[in-house]
């Protein structure tokens, strides 16, 4: 679509209550989500990019509503804060995968450029403030060869195994050349990747787009410790999405209930064993939807259709991106801190990196497992 007809088109789909800058906002977040449709620069090389300390500009979101933005409880969320973030260090953007410190005040993000990012997150009392000390570097292959090819380093999900951000053990999911590989945190950032695992057979016919994107290791529960995976979009006969968990260290099947065509693109293990799962959706005539669903311990087993309850659905009168990324961790005060990434495909000039965050009350929490 040229350029005139393009925001012709976004002024229409969104109403004249939008103006052109936030309507191209919005615009750029469909067509990013549309594969090779956005406007938008390429991914940059980053096989030789070096380990550096970059600088990353935070603007608070005050509301999560664009228009009229009061509001701050979602069902059993309740609305924090959230940072719209920028820098001019090429290696920034695509966030696709997130983990967070016990604490919440460290996290860890992989690109679908082949990075990683670790940073130090600032708090305004319970409100995300700031990001500080950041770094980033390259994902790397087996004896710290360089990732060259841009179909080895499409990261999509991390999932913190043992020990924390400081020095520990992170699985990182990879779509395109599909593979899950184990990688050491330290100090230095991340480590080259110390061993791949043995994929579910049916994962090798994932569509090379749509493959892993959603891994958690299960908190509690009673699979305590199993491997959770989930592909974008491979759908059974039934056209449900194909999933796996890792029992005795072999892969079992399940299905994920398909509902309304949203595609799972990240998933966080909450401590008793449960599951809370982002999806996304983009439709032309509506733009780009996010949706998070709770699914309960007990119905993750091999051989389940598990549907699970939606607690949060937005859409784009709401202050969100692409957003493919997801981690929980745990606040002083006992709540359960959701907190949700974008990937900006690069696309800085329509697109935007956001880092929103809910909260879950203890007792709101508990309310789901009964």
């Amino acid at each position: 679509m040229a350029g005139v007809q393009l925001k012709t088109a976004i002024r229409c789909w969104l109403g004249p209550r939008f103006g052109l800058k936030r309507a191209l906002v919005a615009g750029g977040v469909a067509l990013g989500a549309a594969a090779g449709i956005a406007i938008a620069d390429p991914k940059p090389d980053t096989s030789r990019l070096a380990t550096q300390t970059i600088t990353v500009s935070a603007r608070q979101i005050a509301s999560f509503e664009r228009v009229g933005g009061s509001r701050t409880r979602y069902g059993k969320l309740e609305w924090l804060g959230g940072l719209e973030l920028q820098s001019n260090a090429a290696s920034f953007g695509g966030w696709s995968g997130l983990a967070m410190s016990a604490n919440g005040t460290s996290l860890l993000a992989v690109s679908d450029a082949g990075t990683w990012m670790t940073a130090d997150l600032g708090y305004d009392g319970r409100r995300p403030e700031v990001l500080k000390s950041v770094r980033t570097g390259p994902l790397k292959a087996l004896a710290a060869r360089s990732l060259t090819r841009g179909r080895d380093r499409d990261a999509e999900a991390v999932v913190l195994l043992e020990g924390d951000l400081d020095r520990g053990k992170v699985l990182i999911a990879f779509e395109q050349n599909h593979r899950i590989g184990t990688f050491d945190i330290g100090p230095g950032g991340l480590s080259p990747p110390r061993g791949y695992l043995a994929l579910p057979t049916p994962a090798k016919r994932m569509s090379s787009l749509k493959g892993f994107e959603a891994i958690a290791m299960l908190r509690g529960g009673p699979r305590k410790g199993a491997l959770v995976a989930l592909a974008e979009h491979h759908l059974d006969r039934n056209g449900n999405h194909q999933g796996w968990v890792q029992v005795r260290g072999a892969w079992e099947g399940f299905a994920m209930k398909n509902i309304g065509g949203y595609d799972p693109t990240d998933a966080a293990a909450l401590p008793d064993g449960s599951l809370l799962i982002l999806e996304r959706r983009f439709r032309w005539l509506e733009g780009v939807k996010m949706r998070l669903r709770y699914v309960k311990a007990q119905d993750i087993r091999p051989g389940a259709l598990i549907e699970g309850e939606p607690l949060l659905e937005a859409d784009m009168s709401q202050e969100i991106d692409n957003m493919e990324a997801l981690a929980v961790h745990t606040s002083a005060r006992g709540e359960t801190i959701v907190t949700l990434m974008s990937d900006d495909n690069f696309n800085h000039f329509l697109q935007r990196t956001v880092l929103l965050q809910f909260a879950i009350p203890p007792d709101a929490l508990a309310s789901l497992t009964r």
